[in-house]
C-alpha cells in the first residue's frame, strides 16, 4: 500500500512543483531534479504495486520513499500557505506583504529553496544509480482504464438491480422466526453469535423483513451497536425506530431530553405493546445493563434480537425472561459454491462455472471454509479474471494460520482484493474506514470529500464528481463497499463498509499513515496524523492542536466543542451534527481548505472572511439557522458545490424548505455547478443567466412577473440535471410558460407554487427521472402531458390537482414510484391495464373524499409497497374487506 501513497502524492505535487517554480528563486535547478526522482520513483512503484514487495529492504526502502514524498508536500503546503495570505487580505494585505513583509518573503523562498535542495540530496543519497534502481525487473500489468471496462460492461445489468444473493438461510430463519412468534408471553432474548462476516447481520434482516414477523409485532426497531455508542443517542433511535415503525410522526424534541426523560419517554411508548428489537452488533455487556431498564416485561411476547461475535459474555447475557442462542454454522460445500458462481460467474450461462476454470474455482471456494464474506469478496474479484489471472490468483493465495485461522483467512482474502484495486480505489477505500461502525454514508458527500482530498483523476472527456462516482460504483461491485439504499432506477444513495473490512482498512490507513479514528482513548503523535476522525470524546480536542501535519480533520461526535487550528494545511473540515455554534477567526486563515461542512450544526451567521478561503470546493450549510450569506462569498472561485437550504420538517406545508439570502456577486463565480437554495430577487433572477455551467439550483422567491427573466436563464442553464423553483407564497402563480427551450440533460424538475397550467414544454423532458410538483392546484389534468415521457421513474404529487378524478390511462412505462398527497376532492383513482407496469411503491395520503382503492390496482402485479395516510375508514374497510382480493398480491400494505 506505501506504494499507491506515494503515486497519489508524486500526482499531486509534480503540477504544483511545476506551476511555482518561478517563486522559488534559487532552486529551479533543485526542483527539476526533484520533480525527474519523483517521476522515476513513480514509475518504480507503479512495478512494484502490481508485482507486491516481498523482502524487508524492498518494504524499509518503500516505506522511506512515502515518508520523503510526504515531506516534500510538507514543505509545498507550507511554503503556498505563506505565499498565498497576501491573496486573502485583497490590496492593503498585498502593500503589506510587497513592503513591511517584503524581508519576511524573501526569507521564506530561500529557506524553502533549501529544504527542497536538502530533501533532493536525501533522495539521490537514499537511492545511488538511479537508472538501475529504477528500471529493475519491469512487468506488465493491468492499467486502472482496463479494469473499469468490466464495471461499464456489466454495471446496468448486475449493479443497478437488486439480486437475491441470500444462500442457506431459509433454515436458519424459520427457527428464528419460530423463537419470534412461539406465543411465549414473557420477553424473549434470542441471541445471533458469530465471527465476523458469518451472515449473523444478513440472518437477522431476512428475518426482520419478514412480512409475517412485522404484522406479529405493534412496532419494530433495528439499532446498530458500534463500540463507541452514547446511550443517549441509542435511545433517541430507538424511539424514532419504533415511531417511524408505525408510520408515526415524531412530534418531540428528542434532542433536548436527557437520559431520564429519554429512558421514561421509551417506557410509556412500549408499555402495552408487543415490540421486536435487534440490537445488531454489541460488543460488550455494559449496554445491556445500560439498555435493559427501558426494556421493561410487559408480558405481552415481546422479542430482542442480538447479533454478536462474542459468545462468552454478550450472547450468554441474561436480560430477563427466556433466552436462545443460536450459533452461526459456516456455510456447506454446495451453498458456498452456489454463493460463490453468484458473485464470480453472472454473466456465464445460467451463472455457471466454465469447465477449464471449476478446479481452479472448487479449491478457492474451498479455502474460504464456508465464510460468506469471504466467498463474496473473492468471487467478486475473480469476476471476468482470464485464465492467466486465475492461475496467478490461485498461487499466489497463501493463509497465514495464526490464532484466529478463519479470520487469517477472511483476512488474507480480504487483502488480495484490496490489493486489486488501482491506486486511487484504494485510497477512496480506506478513507471510508474514517466513517463510523456501520455509518450510512451518503452517496455525494463521499464522493466530495474524495474530489477535496485529491483522490479523483482528471478527466477531459468526464466531469469529477462523475469520475468520482465511477469509484463508488467499481468498490460496490467488488463487494468493497455495500449498499444500503438506492434510488428509483436503483442508483446507490448510501453505502456502508463491513465490519471486517473497515477492520482491514482502519489498520492499513494507521500502518501508512493516512488517517486514524480516535475514540477517546489513545494520544495521538504529530507525525503518525495526517487525516483525523473523532468518534468519541470528552468535546476537548486540546492534544489535537499542536498538529501541524494534518490535512483532515473529521466529526462524528455530538459533544465537540472546540477544532484544531495547530495545522495550516486542513484541506477537509468536515463538522456535520457538531454541536458547533461559532466558527473561530483562524478557521478563515486556512488556505488549503476544500471542502468544509457545517450541516446541521447550530451556527446563525457567516462571517464575511469566508472569503478568505480561495481554494474552497464544497460548502454546506443545510440544516443549520443561516438565513444570509455574506458578500465575501463571490470572491470563492474554485467553489463548485453550494448547498444551504433550511428543511422545515413537514413536507405537507407550502414552505417545506426556506431558502437563504444570496449577495448578487454570487453570479461571479464561475466554477459554481451546484447551488440549492437561493432566496432570489428581480436583480439576481436576470443575473444568474451568466451561470451556464450550473448542473444545479434551486431558486425561491421567485413571482410571476419574472417569468420572462427565469426563463431565459434556466434557457442558458444549458447542462442543467437539477431545476428547483418556488414562488414567494401559496397564492402566487408560477409562470413558465416562456421556457420554449427547456434544459435537454434535464433529470430532476420540483416545482412548487401554483400553476394555471401544465407547461407545455413537460412534453420534451425526454430525460427527465423525478417530478414533484408542489401545491401547483391544477384545475387541468396533468397526466396526459407526462405519461409518454420515457425515463420518468418518481412522481410526486402534492396537492397539485383540484379534480375529482386521476386517470392513469396511458404510458408511465418506467415509473416505479408514485406519491399523491393531499387532493382534496379526488374521490376516484383509475388505473387501465398495462400502465404503470413497473410500479412498486404506491403513496395515498391526506385525500379525504378516496373512499375506494384505485380501480384496476390488480393489475399492478410489481407493487410491493402501499402506503395510506390520513385516510378515510370507509377506504380502510374496502381494503380490509371487498377490496382485499384486489390488494392481496401486494407485500407491504400500511394504514395509518
Amino acid at each position: 500500500m506505501d506504494q499507491a501513497v506515494v503515486e497519489l502524492l508524486i500526482e499531486n505535487i509534480i503540477p504544483i512543483l511545476s506551476n511555482e517554480a518561478s517563486l522559488l528563486w534559487g532552486a529551479r535547478d533543485a526542483i527539476e531534479d526533484i520533480k525527474d526522482e519523483l517521476i522515476s520513483m513513480r514509475s518504480f512503484l507503479v512495478d512494484a504495486d502490481r508485482k507486491g514487495v516481498g523482502s524487508e529492504g524492498e518494504k524499509t526502502w518503500v516505506a522511506n520513499v512515502r515518508d520523503m514524498a510526504y515531506e516534500v508536500e510538507d514543505i509545498i503546503d507550507y511554503f503556498m500557505y505563506h505565499m498565498n495570505r497576501q491573496r486573502i487580505g485583497g490590496r492593503s494585505s498585498w502593500i503589506l506583504h510587497h513592503t513591511i513583509y517584503f524581508p519576511k518573503n524573501l526569507w521564506v523562498r530561500r529557506q524553502t529553496a533549501t529544504k527542497i535542495q536538502k530533501i533532493n540530496g536525501k533522495i539521490k543519497d537514499a537511492i545511488p544509480e538511479r537508472n538501475q534502481r529504477y528500471g529493475i525487473n519491469r512487468i506488465e500489468g493491468t492499467s486502472y482504464k482496463d479494469n473499469q471496462k468490466w464495471v461499464v460492461r456489466h454495471a446496468e445489468s448486475s449493479l443497478f438491480f437488486e439480486e437475491d444473493e441470500l444462500v442457506g438461510v431459509k433454515k436458519k430463519r424459520q427457527l428464528i422466526m419460530g423463537w419470534l412468534m412461539d406465543g411465549e408471553p414473557h420477553l424473549t432474548v434470542i441471541s445471533i453469535v458469530g465471527m465476523g462476516g458469518s451472515g449473523k447481520t444478513t440472518l437477522a434482516a431476512n428475518t426482520y423483513n419478514n412480512e409475517d414477523v412485522k404484522k406479529h409485532f405493534h412496532c419494530c426497531a433495528w439499532i446498530t451497536i458500534s463500540q463507541a455508542y452514547e446511550l443517549e443517542d441509542i435511545l433517541r433511535s430507538l424511539i424514532k425506530e419504533f415511531q417511524e415503525s408505525r408510520m408515526e410522526t415524531n412530534l418531540e424534541d428528542l434532542n433536548s431530553m436527557n437520559y431520564r426523560l429519554l429512558v421514561k419517554t421509551l417506557v410509556n411508548y412500549l408499555e402495552k405493546k408487543r415490540y421486536l428489537l435487534v440490537l445488531d452488533d454489541v460488543w460488550d455487556t455494559n449496554l445491556l445493563d445500560e439498555i435493559k431498564v427501558s426494556l421493561r416485561d410487559s408480558c405481552f411476547g415481546s422479542r430482542i434480537i442480538l447479533t454478536t461475535r462474542k459468545e462468552d459474555d454478550v450472547a450468554c447475557h441474561q436480560m430477563g425472561g427466556k433466552h436462545h442462542i443460536h450459533k452461526m454454522e459456516l456455510l456447506l460445500t454446495e451453498e458456498a459454491w452456489e454463493l460463490f458462481c453468484k458473485k464470480a460467474f453472472s454473466s456465464s450461462p445460467n451463472g455457471s462455472c466454465p469447465p477449464e476454470l471449476k478446479s481452479f474455482a472448487q479449491e478457492l471456494v474451498r479455502k474460504c471454509d464456508g465464510l460468506p464474506l469471504a466467498i463474496a469478496a473473492l468471487g467478486s474479484l475473480m469476476y471476468s479474471k482470464n485464465m492467466s489471472d486465475w492461475k496467478e490468483i490461485y498461487y499466489s493465495l497463501n493463509w497465514s494460520l495464526c490464532k484466529n485461522p478463519k479470520l487469517e483467512a477472511v483476512k488474507s482474502i480480504l487483502l488480495l482484493s484490496f490489493n486489486d484495486l488501482p491506486y486511487q480505489l484504494k485510497h477512496c477505500f480506506l478513507y471510508c474506514s474514517l466513517f463510523p461502525e456501520d455509518h450510512e454514508i451518503r452517496r455525494k458527500r463521499l464522493i466530495r470529500l474524495w474530489m477535496a482530498e485529491g483522490f479523483v483523476e482528471q478527466d477531459k472527456r468526464s466531469m469529477p464528481d462523475e469520475v468520482a462516482e465511477s469509484y463508488l460504483l467499481e468498490l460496490i461491485f467488488r463487494s468493497m463497499l455495500q449498499v444500503v439504499k438506492r434510488n428509483e432506477f436503483g442508483r446507490p444513495k448510501r453505502c456502508k463498509m463491513h465490519d471486517i473490512l473497515r477492520e482491514l482498512a482502519l489498520s492499513i490507513s494507521e500502518r501508512e499513515k493516512i488517517g486514524v479514528v480516535h475514540v477517546g482513548r489513545e494520544e495521538m503523535k504529530e507525525f503518525e496524523v495526517r487525516r483525523i476522525s473523532i468518534h468519541k470524546s470528552d468535546g476537548e480536542v486540546k492534544s489535537f492542536m499542536s498538529m501541524s501535519k494534518l490535512r483532515s480533520f473529521l466529526v462524528f461526535n455530538k459533544m465537540l466543542k472546540t477544532l484544531p487550528f495547530g495545522s495550516k494545511m486542513l484541506r477537509v473540515l468536515d463538522l456535520e451534527d457538531a454541536p458547533i455554534d461559532d466558527l473561530p477567526d483562524e478557521l478563515f486563515k486556512l488556505f488549503n481548505l476544500r471542502y468544509l461542512n457545517l450541516r446541521r450544526t447550530l451556527l446563525k451567521k457567516l462571517p464575511n472572511s469566508i472569503g478568505r478561503l480561495l481554494n474552497l470546493q464544497t460548502l454546506d450549510i443545510v440544516g443549520t439557522q443561516i438565513e444570509t450569506l455574506p458578500h465575501g462569498i463571490g470572491k470563492l472561485q474554485n467553489l463548485r458545490y453550494l448547498f444551504m437550504f433550511r428543511d422545515t420538517g413537514n413536507w405537507n406545508d407550502f414552505n417545506y424548505y426556506i431558502a437563504t439570502q444570496t449577495p448578487s456577486n454570487i453570479v461571479h463565480l464561475k466554477n459554481l455547478q451546484a447551488m440549492c437554495s437561493i432566496e432570489a430577487n428581480d436583480d439576481l433572477i436576470r443575473q444568474i443567466r451568466s451561470m451556464t455551467q450550473l448542473i444545479s439550483i434551486g431558486i425561491s422567491n421567485v413571482k410571476a412577473a419574472d417569468e420572462t427573466d427565469l426563463c431565459i436563464s434556466i434557457q442558458n442553464m444549458r447542462l442543467l440535471r437539477t431545476l428547483s423553483i418556488k414562488v414567494t407564497n401559496e397564492e402566487e402563480t408560477l409562470r413558465m410558460e416562456a421556457l420554449s427551450s427547456p434544459p435537454p440533460n434535464l433529470q430532476k424538475l420540483y416545482l412548487i407554487g401554483k400553476l394555471e397550467k401544465v407547461p407545455q414544454w413537460f412534453r420534451s423532458l425526454q430525460s427527465l427521472t423525478y417530478l414533484r410538483l408542489h401545491w401547483s392546484r391544477l384545475e387541468e389534468d396533468l397526466l396526459p402531458h407526462i405519461a409518454a415521457l420515457p425515463n420518468l421513474g418518481s412522481l410526486v404529487l402534492n396537492n397539485a390537482y383540484v379534480g375529482k378524478q386521476l386517470c392513469f390511462n396511458i404510458g408511465f412505462l418506467k415509473l416505479t414510484r408514485l406519491s399523491i398527497r393531499n387532493f382534496p376532492q379526488l374521490n376516484e383513482i383509475i388505473i387501465e391495464k398495462g400502465v404503470m407496469p413497473n410500479l412498486k411503491s404506491l403513496y395515498i395520503g391526506s385525500c379525504m373524499e378516496l373512499k375506494t382503492v384505485p380501480k384496476g390496482i390488480e393489475y399492478l402485479q410489481n407493487l410491493q409497497q402501499l402506503d395510506l395516510e390520513s385516510v378515510l375508514m370507509e377506504l380502510e374497510n374496502h381494503i380490509l374487506n371487498e377490496d382485499f382480493p384486489k390488494v392481496q398480491h401486494i407485500p407491504k400494505i400500511y394504514i395509518w
